[in-house]
C-alpha cells in the first residue's frame, strides 16, 4: 500500500506544510488565532491542537502504546509558539519513524482502539497515510478561517512542496516519467 520512499516524502511534506501554516498563523494578529468562530474546534488554535492530539494518538498506535486521550478536542498547548514547538518535535519523530520503516513494517497490521473504544486493525502504512491526510484536511479548516480575518491563507499543497523540495526525488521521478512518455509518443 505505502512504500518507504512515499512514507519519507509524506513525513517531510507534513513537517513543511505544518511549518508554513504556523508561520502564517503566527503572522496574524494574536487575537485572531484565539477568536471563537463557527467551526467544530472553535478557534484556529483549537483546530491546530486537534491536529496535534490526533498525531499523538496515531503515534501511540504506531508504537503499540496507550495514548491516554478520551477526546480529540483537547487544547494541550494554548500558546501558539508552544504548540508549534511541540508539533515540530512530533513531526521530527514522524520523519525519523518513516526513515526507519521497511516495506514489510509498513504493511504490518496493528490492532488499536478508537477514542470511542471501538477496536480496529490497520497497517502501519495506512495509519501513517491517515494522519498525513487528516492534518492536511484540518490545515484546510484553519486556512478557511483566514478569510474571516481577512487575510490570505498560505499554500500548503503537496505539489508546491515537491516543486520547492526537488531533493525529495519524487518530483524529479515524475518529470522523468513524463519525459519518457513524451519521447515514446514522438
Amino acid at each position: 500500500m505505502l512504500n518507504t520512499q512515499t512514507a519519507r516524502i509524506l513525513s517531510r511534506y507534513k513537517s513543511w506544510a505544518d511549518n508554513v501554516l504556523f508561520d502564517a498563523t503566527g503572522a496574524l494578529p494574536p487575537d485572531e488565532v484565539v477568536k471563537v468562530r463557527q467551526t467544530l474546534f472553535k478557534t484556529m488554535i483549537g483546530t491546530l491542537n486537534h491536529n496535534y492530539v490526533v498525531d499523538l494518538i496515531w503515534k501511540a498506535h504506531l508504537e503499540r502504546k496507550e495514548h491516554g486521550f478520551t477526546a480529540r478536542n483537547v487544547v494541550v498547548h494554548a500558546d501558539l509558539d508552544d504548540l508549534r514547538r511541540a508539533q515540530q518535535d512530533l513531526n521530527a519523530w514522524f520523519e525519523r519513524w518513516a526513515d526507519a520503516q521497511t516495506d514489510a513494517s509498513l504493511a504490518e497490521e496493528l490492532s488499536f482502539a478508537f477514542i470511542s473504544g471501538e477496536r480496529s486493525t490497520m497497517s502501519r502504512g495506512a495509519m501513517f497515510m491517515h494522519l498525513v491526510n487528516h492534518a492536511s484536511y484540518h490545515r484546510g479548516w484553519v486556512c478557511e478561517m483566514f478569510f474571516d480575518v481577512p487575510a490570505k491563507p498560505p499554500t500548503t499543497d503537496l505539489p508546491v512542496f515537491l516543486k520547492t523540495h526537488p531533493e525529495s526525488g519524487f518530483a524529479r521521478a515524475s518529470h522523468e516519467a513524463h519525459d519518457s512518455n513524451d519521447q515514446a509518443q514522438a
